[in-house]
């Protein structure tokens, strides 16, 4: 009886968001968290940013809009799932190293690495000529 009354106070507890509000505003706090707390998040979001500002300039047309936006995206997607695997592995490990934890966190990095790879690759197929015409043409 008494353990049927901490249940449901826990799941009362534990309800999800009603409301579509507080779940985008959980959301942005999220994205905030990771912004402030990692530095390669900084630096992902400084380099997308650099390179919406280069499509501007370059006056990129539709569909290398859609590979760049693309690109930048997803590192900062596989940024933020990399971030959240982290603090998972800390979590379960309280902090102290465990060789799963390190295989699983060096996995998550690895998966930001391809995609940062990527988003090189795409910047270097939208730009690279766009820079050559202007100084040899």
């Amino acid at each position: 009886m008494l353990m049927d009354l901490k249940d449901k106070e826990c799941e009362k507890k534990v309800e999800k968001n009603k409301h579509f509000a507080m779940s985008v505003e959980f959301a942005l706090q999220g994205v905030k968290t990771v912004f402030d707390e990692e530095r390669n998040m900084k630096k992902h979001v400084g380099f997308g940013l650099l390179a919406f500002f280069m499509g501007v300039v370059f006056q990129l047309n539709q569909l290398e809009w859609l590979w760049l936006v693309l690109a930048v995206f997803l590192v900062w997607i596989v940024e933020i799932l990399n971030t959240v695997f982290e603090n998972v592995v800390d979590m379960f490990t309280d902090f102290h190293f465990h060789p799963i934890g390190k295989k699983i966190k060096d996995m998550a990095a690895g998966a930001v690495l391809v995609t940062a790879c990527f988003a090189v690759i795409v910047g270097l197929i939208l730009f690279v000529p766009k820079i050559y015409q202007m100084f040899f043409n």
